[in-house]
């Protein structure tokens, strides 16, 4: 079992930057890849990236890419997401995801209670 905590939202200007974290319970957190989704009131919840068990590997939404960078510590139990050149599209709720990697939310086991991320223009 893996408990996940996030941490970081707020109220940013467009062009602005914020640094997500997502604390992870548990001795069985290199164990998982991370992803990170977000919800957009009234839309469907959607992947924004991941990254593999030793940090490896990263993959983002075309969305995100180049603005975004995801990261992790394995001994602090901690993955990130350093959000670059925000935009008012990129409000939503971030969630952080423990599981088998992928954009696919189906592969992701555990899942934090969200963070808030508004982006105002």
């Amino acid at each position: 079992q893996v408990q996940l905590v996030e941490s970081g939202g707020g109220l940013v200007q467009a062009g602005g930057s914020l640094r997500l974290s997502c604390a992870a319970s548990g001795r069985t957190f290199s164990s998982y890849a991370m992803g990170w989704f977000r919800q957009a009131p009234g839309k469907e919840r959607e992947f924004v990236a991941t990254i593999g068990r030793s940090a490896g590997s990263t993959y983002y939404a075309d969305s995100v890419k180049g603005r975004f960078t995801i990261s992790r510590d394995n001994a602090k139990n901690t993955v990130y997401l350093q959000m670059n050149s925000l935009k008012p599209e990129d409000t939503a709720i971030y969630y952080c995801a423990a599981g088998y990697g992928s954009s696919s939310l189906g592969q992701y086991d555990f899942w934090g209670q969200g963070t808030q991320v508004t982006v105002s223009s």
